[in-house]
């Protein structure tokens, strides 16, 4: 089955970088767009970053133009989110989606795995 696990979340001063990491398995991992969304606390899900199948295109929320790099390995069925010059606003759980079809589009998740920038 379809499972997406993210790990290389933690506390970080402001300024600071994370690198995410969501290690895929149970699909064709090349074969399919990723993107990380991350959920504020009391906030809804938003989308923050994508990346086409061979990674040639790339897109980001306006709030992390910039300061994020979103990337993949295709040969690890791996996507990453480099994230650098955090700020608060930042503070969220961050979720891999990868959207299949299946007779119809259904979008899977990862657990999540949470960030939080503060001093």
């Amino acid at each position: 089955q379809v499972q997406l696990v993210e790990s290389g979340g933690g506390l970080v001063q402001p300024g600071g970088s994370l690198r995410l990491s969501c290690a895929a398995s149970g699909f064709r991992f090349s074969g399919n767009t990723m993107r990380w969304y991350r959920q504020p606390p009391g906030k809804e899900r938003e989308l923050v970053a994508s990346i086409t199948t061979t990674g040639g295109s790339t897109n980001y929320a306006d709030s992390v133009k910039g300061r994020f790099t979103i990337s993949r390995d295709n040969g690890k069925n791996t996507v990453y989110l480099q994230m650098n010059s955090l700020i608060p606003e930042d503070t969220a759980m961050y979720y891999c989606n990868a959207r299949l079809y299946e007779s119809s589009w259904i979008d899977y998740w990862g657990k999540g795995t949470l960030v939080t920038v503060s001093s």
